[in-house]
């Protein structure tokens, strides 16, 4: 019995470590994985608030536009009135 006391123990342990490597590696794996996933997720969202902020801008610049347009229409049509009057 003792001269398989080295082999036996190796025996009980090899597999052990083993499944441990094994999961050790499986939980590496998936750490490194939802990692990349949150990076890449950020870029992505300052990617789109960036392009919802410029698209806001935008708008305000349109209606800031439209705002002067109508004023100018507006004050014609008034300018005219008083003229036709």
């Amino acid at each position: 019995m003792i001269e398989n006391f080295w082999a036996n123990a190796a025996y009980s342990l090899i597999p052990t470590l083993l499944v441990g490597l094994i999961f050790w590696l499986m939980m590496r794996a998936i750490f490194r994985a939802d990692r990349t996933e949150r990076t890449v997720y950020a870029a992505i969202e300052v990617e789109e608030r960036a392009r919802f902020a410029a698209e806001q801008t935008a708008a305000e610049q349109t209606a800031a536009e439209q705002t002067v347009a109508e004023r100018t229409v507006a004050e014609r049509t008034v300018a005219e009135r008083t003229a036709a009057e």
